[in-house]
């Protein structure tokens, strides 16, 4: 029980480093705080390779470019989170 809770706490804290990425990449000079940096660090290997994907398919022309990367990463990282509880879940019955 102890390890399923460990790691719904991790995918929860993962989650809101997403988010509050997503509301610091609204605010330029907050990315250069501690905390900031500290934000992008850890979330940059999660939303990376769906910004790399994306780029392939929406090209950075002029004008507006949205970043679905976030949206992205929180569905996938969901579906882990799923399968992976309920393995553990499995396991420990």
């Amino acid at each position: 029980m102890v390890l399923i809770k460990a790691v719904d706490l991790f995918f929860q804290f993962i989650y809101l480093m997403v988010v509050a990425r997503v509301f610091l990449s609204w605010v330029p000079s907050a990315a250069n705080s501690g905390i900031g940096r500290f934000i992008f660090q850890v979330t940059e290997p999660i939303l990376e390779p769906f910004r790399v994907l994306f780029s392939r398919f929406i090209s950075k022309g002029p004008g507006l470019y949205l970043d679905f990367s976030p949206v992205a990463a929180l569905f996938v990282l969901e579906i882990v989170r799923r399968l992976l509880l309920n393995f553990l879940i499995r396991m420990s019955f």
